[in-house]
């Protein structure tokens, strides 16, 4: 039930969305009597649509999910494995093509190469299923092991976890599967911004993991005052807000015990 609130609220709480949705509704209210009430909502609808496609609105939104926790220090040494969550293989468009499709988020993925080239001792298990309410006939894990071959990683060292459909379950699937041990040292590889919800959710189910974020979307020092992508603005701040939002429901639902998890002191 909750992975499916959280996905059609998640669908009508982006900006994007919701803010279409508010100037279509001012527009049928101009056809009726409610005039005055709908050029209003005509109005905000649009005026507010631009400010999200025109304006840093979104960088600075996602800038302190970003920022929250730093990139992954070598000097700690080698881990005893890798988690890498997914999100980064369409399933829906890999389905019948000879490579998987990757998709804005496939730095989670590629940079396994170079982690496993360095790290040649380290598990390595990808954890993701079927995300969406209407799922295909295959989840993103059905289409990992023939691209980790490619990159030179042998199947022997590579565990899938399939059934997790949200973050949440990416942690108490993925503890469940690998049994980690007192002691042992898990990067967690997900997309920067995606990070504080995360670790959270590990650190909830009691497993203890070392963030590695990839996959930012925002300039290292400051925001572009502005973009000449209007999509591309726009798709940062239902971004932005997807994970404000998946942070305040996590932690009112008990699926983290912190409210916007930190790196460990």
């Amino acid at each position: 039930m909750f992975f499916i609130l959280s996905k059609t609220a998640g669908f009508l709480a982006l900006p994007s969305n919701l803010l279409i949705v508010v100037a279509l509704l001012g527009l049928l209210l101009l056809l009726v009597r409610f005039r005055r009430t709908g050029m209003a909502l005509l109005i905000a609808g649009v005026l507010l649509l631009a400010i999200d496609g025109f304006s840093p609105l979104g960088a600075l939104m996602i800038k302190p999910l970003e920022n929250r926790f730093p990139p992954w220090d070598p000097a700690r040494g080698a881990p005893d494995g890798i988690i890498i969550l997914g999100g980064a293989i369409s399933p829906s468009l890999s389905d019948g093509r000879p490579d998987p499709a990757l998709g804005a988020s496939a730095s989670r993925i590629t940079v396994v190469a170079k982690l496993a080239r360095a790290f040649p001792a380290a598990r390595i298990v990808y954890s993701g299923g079927k995300s969406r309410i209407f799922p295909g006939h295959f989840g993103e894990a059905d289409f990992v092991l023939p691209l980790l071959e490619s990159f030179g990683i042998a199947p022997s060292r590579v565990t899938l976890e399939g059934r997790s459909r949200t973050t949440a379950e990416n942690a108490a699937f993925t503890k469940a599967l690998v049994n980690p041990k007192l002691g042992e040292r898990w990067l967690l590889v997900t997309s920067a911004a995606h990070m504080p919800r995360a670790v959270g959710c590990f650190r909830r189910v009691g497993f203890p993991v070392e963030a590695y974020p990839v996959d930012w979307r925002t300039p290292k020092s400051g925001v572009e005052p502005f973009s000449h992508s209007f999509a591309d603005n726009l798709a940062l701040t239902d971004n932005a807000m997807h994970e404000w939002l998946g942070l305040v429901s996590y932690r009112l639902t008990g699926r983290t015990s912190e409210l916007f998890p930190a790196p460990a002191r």
